[in-house]
């Protein structure tokens, strides 16, 4: 799944050991969930969402299109 994740991130400049902190969970999750490796839980997903004050579809883009 496509994501904003680093972008957002870098506009910010947190690293992701600090975006990962913000989230509570590892850097290497961060990593994974930037470069399209893992998708996060929904859970994880709307505390990304908050964190970064957008709906999870500004964040993520399943591919999928409307109408």
């Amino acid at each position: 799944m496509k994501n904003r994740l680093k972008v957002l991130r870098a506009e910010r400049n947190w690293s992701q050991a600090e975006l990962a902190g913000r989230l509570d969970v590892s850097r290497q999750a961060v990593n994974a969930i930037e470069t399209s490796k893992y998708d996060p839980s929904l859970p994880l997903a709307f505390k990304i969402a908050r964190l970064f004050d957008l709906s999870i579809e500004e964040i993520f883009d399943d591919g999928e299109r409307r109408g």
